[in-house]
C-alpha cells in the first residue's frame, strides 16, 4: 500500500521561508506525477503545486515565485521550498500522488494523501 509521510511543517513569521519533504516507501516504482495541497482553516483543499517524473512543474497562481516544487526519483521524496511566506499560506500542507499522468493541481485527481504537515504563518 502507497503511503506518504510530510514533514518540515513549522511556524514561522511573515517572510519566511520553510521546506516539506514527502516521504513514501512506493514512490521511487511509481511514476505518476505527485502534488502539494493545503487546507487552510475552514477552506477546502486547494492545490498548490505539482510535478512530474521528468519534472514539469505546475503551480497555483497565489504561490507562483515563492514556492519551488522538486523530487528525487531515487530516493523517493518530493520537497516544497516556500519562500517569502504570507499569513494566507497558513494551513495543513498535502502530498498525493495522480490518478493520471499529466500534471494538475486539482485535488480530486489524487489519490493516496498522507497526514498532513501544519504551516503557520503570522504577521
Amino acid at each position: 500500500q502507497l503511503q506518504f509521510v510530510e514533514s518540515g511543517g513549522g511556524s514561522v513569521q511573515l517572510g519566511g521561508s520553510l521546506r516539506l519533504s514527502c516521504e513514501t516507501s512506493g514512490f521511487i516504482l511509481d511514476t505518476r506525477p505527485v502534488g502539494w495541497f493545503r487546507r487552510a482553516p475552514g477552506k477546502e483543499r486547494e492545490g498548490v503545486s505539482c510535478i512530474t517524473w521528468s519534472g514539469t512543474t505546475e503551480y497555483s497562481d497565489s504561490v507562483k515565485g515563492r514556492f519551488t516544487i522538486s523530487r528525487d526519483n531515487a530516493k523517493g521524496i518530493m520537497y516544497l521550498q516556500m519562500n517569502n511566506l504570507k499569513p494566507e499560506d497558513t494551513g495543513v500542507y498535502y502530498c498525493a500522488l495522480s490518478s493520471l499522468y499529466s500534471c494538475s493541481v486539482n485535488p480530486g485527481l489524487y489519490n493516496y494523501w498522507g497526514q498532513g504537515t501544519q504551516v503557520t504563518v503570522s504577521s
